[in-house]
């Protein structure tokens, strides 16, 4: 546990502090129906995850803390959006959308398993592996895809909500391609894990043999 708090005060880990926090502000403001407020702060959130791993290569700040500190802040994050926008998609008048909402389940879901597999390697004495560039792939095609959707998606984005800007909705076909490239995306990134997650469970046995 020391060790996992030896200089983690860095500028990276900050702003992954501030995307946690920002999390429940997004959550709020799209409740309440703030949908541009809503979207800037998604928008913020998505450039601080952006910047915090530039920053942490660039100036040598990666940290252990922020290796586990920032795939907390991502899951968190995309759980809320999946989450809020199933809701939202459930109470559209287009039956096709209703019906496809259940699709944003899925982000959820995957977060729990992934949530699952980090606590197992914890209780082992083990850190989750950093994120892979499937994961980071899958991280940007979501963000760009919630953005999207948020902003422009048929009958539940901000500038199309009061009926005008209809020019600027998105086809019901393209949300659902999108979403559908997104989730592959983070399927893709959830079996990229596997390997690595198994191996560091058999291993760890035969590490502590030769102690």
């Amino acid at each position: 546990m020391k060790d996992l708090f030896k200089g983690c005060l860095t500028i990276p880990n900050f702003l992954t502090l501030i995307r946690v926090f920002l999390i429940p502000v997004f959550a709020v403001l799209f409740y309440k129906e703030y949908f541009y407020w809503a979207l800037f702060v998604l928008f913020l959130s998505g450039l601080s995850d952006f910047l915090d791993g530039k920053i942490a290569r660039r100036f040598n700040q990666v940290s252990a803390l922020g290796k586990i500190f920032d795939p907390i802040a991502d899951k968190l994050t995309q759980v809320t959006i999946a989450v809020m926008l199933f809701f939202e998609f459930r109470s559209v008048d287009s039956e096709v959308m209703r019906a496809f909402s259940g699709v944003f389940l899925f982000f959820f879901f995957k977060e729990v398993v992934m949530l699952l597999a980090g606590m197992v390697l914890l209780s082992k004495g083990l850190r989750p592996g950093a994120a892979e560039i499937w994961g980071k792939m899958a991280t940007f095609a979501f963000y760009g895809t919630m953005l999207l959707i948020i902003a422009f998606g048929p009958e539940v984005g901000a500038f199309v909500r009061d009926g005008k800007n209809l020019s600027l909705v998105m086809p019901e076909w393209s949300v659902m391609v999108l979403v559908i490239v997104s989730a592959v995306l983070t399927l893709l990134a959830l079996l990229s894990y596997v390997p690595g997650f198994f191996r560091q469970v058999k291993e760890k046995p035969l590490e502590d043999k030769t102690k």
